[in-house]
Order: structure tokens, then sequence, then C-alpha cells
């Protein structure tokens, strides 16, 4: 596995100490950089991702229903929502300047692999993982709690509760009068590394299309290039 010689840096700036190292240096190995270190047998942090998913998503539903016991279910999922897309998730990455510690292939990286969204978004959740899995959820959770409770705090002041899909959904109901439906264009990489490109489609009328790691986040990636040409 490679080494980052910057990787105590990182622990500095997340606040996060590791037992073991090579748990964090697993989860800054982007899927591109295997195509060009076949030798050594690596694997990608999308496992990793996985985790940190779903350990967001706890940490996130409880802290909500906690800090807004008077919002209803529909409030409460949509602001979660909002707070864990890609959009976000990218911007709480690049506050811990995550991408300067990633992994990317020559290719990716000549292509703005590091400040890429979606890249980013995706290392915020595998690097929580890599937390989750090196010092369990009371660490995991204060990790999120410093990464992202001014920013809950902030999106919850501007009461816009809505998530890229639904947001579209409203601009193309008042400028079109119809309600988008999405498709799935293609699906390539094998069954652990699928990237999806998936259409938003108003009538027959393809908008725009997005890619990402599951078909959600390729919806999200397209509603959101949708929703800047519709506004446009």
């Amino acid at each position: 596995m490679p080494h980052n010689q910057n990787q105590n840096q990182l622990e500095k700036l997340i606040g996060v100490k590791f037992k073991d190292p090579q748990i964090l240096n697993q989860a800054l190995i982007h899927r591109s950089y295997l195509n060009e270190n076949k030798n050594l047998m690596l694997l990608s942090n999308e496992r990793y991702e996985f985790l940190g998913d779903a350990v967001l998503e706890m940490w996130i539903s409880e802290t909500l229903f906690k800090m807004f016991p008077h919002y209803s279910e529909g409030d409460l999922t949509n602001l979660r929502a909002l707070i864990v897309c890609t959009q976000n998730l990218a911007l709480v990455s690049a506050s811990y300047n995550l991408g300067d510690y990633i992994y990317l292939s020559k290719g990716e990286e000549t292509h703005g692999g590091r400040t890429n969204t979606s890249i980013l978004a995706d290392t915020f959740e595998a690097v929580l993982g890599a937390v989750f899995l090196d010092r369990g959820y009371k660490v995991s959770f204060e990790f999120l709690k410093t990464a992202l409770s001014k920013n809950v705090t902030e999106i919850a002041k501007q009461k816009i509760y809505k998530d890229p899909k639904s947001i579209f959904q409203e601009i193309a109901q008042e400028v079109r009068g119809v309600t988008p439906h999405y498709q799935t264009i293609s699906e390539s990489g094998p069954d652990h590394q699928k990237t999806f490109e998936v259409g938003v489609f108003l009538n027959d009328e393809m908008i725009a299309s997005g890619t990402g790691n599951s078909k959600q986040k390729a919806e999200e990636n397209a509603s959101q290039k949708a929703s800047e040409i519709i506004s446009g």
C-alpha cells in the first residue's frame, strides 16, 4: 500500500489520531489510482465510503431529531438530504483540504480530480468510515459534530429544506409545468466500482445528464445541472 507522507498533517486537520494509520491511508485511495498501480493489488476506498455514509446518516438523523423537536418528518427528511448532498459534503471536505491527500491517477488529477465535487464528497465519507473503523462511534460522532454542526445550523437558518432533486422539480413545474423523471442511460465498471449515468427528462426532452457511483448520486448530479440550465 502507498504511504502518504503528510498523513500526520491530515490527522491534525481532522482532529483524529489513528491507532492504525493504514486505515486512514486506505480511505484516501480513489479507484482511478488502481488503474495505474495494478501491481500493488490495492482496493479503492469505496467500501469505506459505504460505511461512512451509514455512520453519517445515523449521526445527522439523531442530531436533527434532537435539534428540531417541532419539525415534521418531511422537514427533517428534506433538511437531512440537503446536508448530506454531494455539493454540501464537498464543501465540508474542501474545508479540510482532503483533495490534497487523495491518491489519484495522473489522468484524474490532470482533469481536476482534487477539486471534483463528487470525489471530495466521497472521500469525506470514506474518511468518516475510516474514523469509525479505527476509533468507533464516539470519536466518529465527535468528528462529525466538529465538521458539520455549524453547517447544520447555517442551512437550517436558510429554511430551504430541499435536496437538489426537489429544487429542480419545483423549478420545472414553475417554468414548464412538468414533473421531471429520471432514466438510467448507462452503467459501467464491475459491480463494486460501478459508474452510473442518469438523464433527467421533462416529457421526452433530456435536460441534463449526471454521473455518480450510485443512481441516487447520478440523479442528484443531473438535477443540479438541470436547475442551472432551466434557471439560466
